[in-house]
């Protein structure tokens, strides 16, 4: 035996009968419609470094390397090596913060590239490219959100430092030159992580490469010591580094100077890494 059940169903529901739309109205009404404009080149930048930034706000473990690195830098190679080769922390850190923020920031540039490449490995960018938006803009906004980061470190940094003797005869506005020279410099140097993020395939390659980049160039500098007293063939490589030259232009502005062949040293480095793996980053990102 079986029962068999129906259902009415009363109201206005009942009296409506429902049909599917058919693909012709469905055409006819997106041809129609008018479409949002496509957003600017620096909107799309800003929205992607706003992204950038909110991995900050849900992965907060993400600031130790411009919170506690920095910290540590300063106050492990001030107390090292000051009395050796200054006489005392406090004369020696006039010296070295200035010197040590541009390699703790420089060294940071780095994550540039491992962020890229996380997010290939996720597809993630499978997506972006399919977006209607300016081709760079994923890029620029990771580097513009890293620059908040690089804006972090240096302020940790310079308020360790002020707290541990270091004082500025260049004022509020050496430092603020001081920085903000730092900041165009390290923005221009993660086009070169950009680049490694897109060509090799896991992030510990990344960063294994990005190492054995940066230690050279910060090490081999004016970062610690006055180069006068090394090796003349050592002299002759780290006098023509760009990490000398913008370390030497902050330290000189924060001191109060205006070290005009050091700002244009700085900043033609700058440009050369912008036009050189930036271009070389977009290719790479047209191509994967």
């Amino acid at each position: 035996m079986s029962t068999t059940t129906t259902t009415k169903t009363s109201g206005p529901v009942a009296d409506t009968a429902y049909s599917a739309p058919r693909a012709e109205d469905l055409a006819a009404l997106l041809v129609s419609a008018r479409r949002p404009p496509r957003p600017s080149a620096l909107s799309a930048s800003l929205t992607f470094g706003w992204r950038a930034m909110l991995k900050i706000k849900h992965v907060p473990e993400q600031l130790f390397d411009v919170t506690a690195f920095p910290i540590m830098m300063v106050l492990m190679y001030t107390y090292l090596f000051g009395g050796a080769l200054a006489g005392s922390a406090t004369r020696y850190i006039q010296f070295l913060l200035p010197g040590i923020l541009t390699m703790s920031v420089v060294m940071i540039t780095m994550y540039t590239g491992v962020a890229v490449n996380t997010d290939i490995q996720k597809g993630v960018f499978d997506r972006f490219r399919t977006l209607p938006i300016w081709r760079p803009a994923p890029m620029v906004g990771y580097l513009l959100g890293d620059v908040i980061r690089y804006l972090i470190a240096s302020a940790v940094m310079l308020a360790v430092g002020m707290l541990i003797g270091y004082r500025p005869d260049g004022g509020v506005v050496g430092v603020l030159a001081g920085v903000a020279l730092l900041l165009v410099f390290s923005f221009a140097f993660s086009w070169i992580w950009t680049m490694f993020g897109l060509l090799l395939r896991t992030e510990k390659s990344v960063m294994g490469v990005s190492m054995m980049v940066i230690f050279p160039l910060t090490f081999l500098s004016n970062v610690f010591v006055d180069p006068r007293t090394m090796p003349g063939w050592l002299q002759a490589f780290v006098n023509n580094s760009p990490v000398t030259h913008v370390a030497s232009a902050v330290r000189d502005l924060m001191a109060g100077g205006w070290p005009a062949a050091d700002i244009a040293w700085s900043l033609g480095w700058a440009g050369v890494f912008v036009v050189v793996f930036g271009t070389v980053t977009m290719r790479l990102y047209n191509r994967k």
